[in-house]
């Protein structure tokens, strides 16, 4: 595979890791390289030797894809309708206790409640 020369020598690549096994990859920084060997071995070099790490990926940058601004627009509107589940949706149930506790019991209400017998 022939490299390119002049201004577009240099690509960008996305490095990411994970500490083990079991956890996520994260995205640990970018770095410019003229391949993906070279990027490999920079990654190596620059973040494997300061941490354990169980893995790394080095991805070109090129090669992810992200949401084009009317996507992202169109996703956010499908996740605006999930109020329900923060507990800003139930905002309303202090005021309703507090309407139910301050309610004045009368004499006849109290009247009303008997008290259990023992037998």
């Amino acid at each position: 595979m022939a490299e390119k020369k002049g201004p577009g020598f240099y690509q960008e690549y996305e490095v990411f890791s994970r500490k083990s096994s079991s956890a996520p990859f994260q995205l640990q920084f970018s770095l410019l390289a003229p391949n993906e060997e070279m990027a490999l071995m920079m990654a190596q070099e620059n973040f494997m030797r300061r941490e354990p790490v169980d893995d790394i990926w080095v991805v070109k940058r090129s090669h992810i894809r992200s949401m084009t601004s009317s996507e992202r627009e169109q996703w956010t509107k499908r996740l605006d309708n999930k109020h329900y589940r923060t507990t800003k949706g139930y905002g309303y149930l202090r005021r309703k206790w507090r309407e139910k506790e301050q309610v004045m019991l009368d004499e006849k209400e109290i009247l009303s409640w008997k008290e259990v017998k023992k037998s």
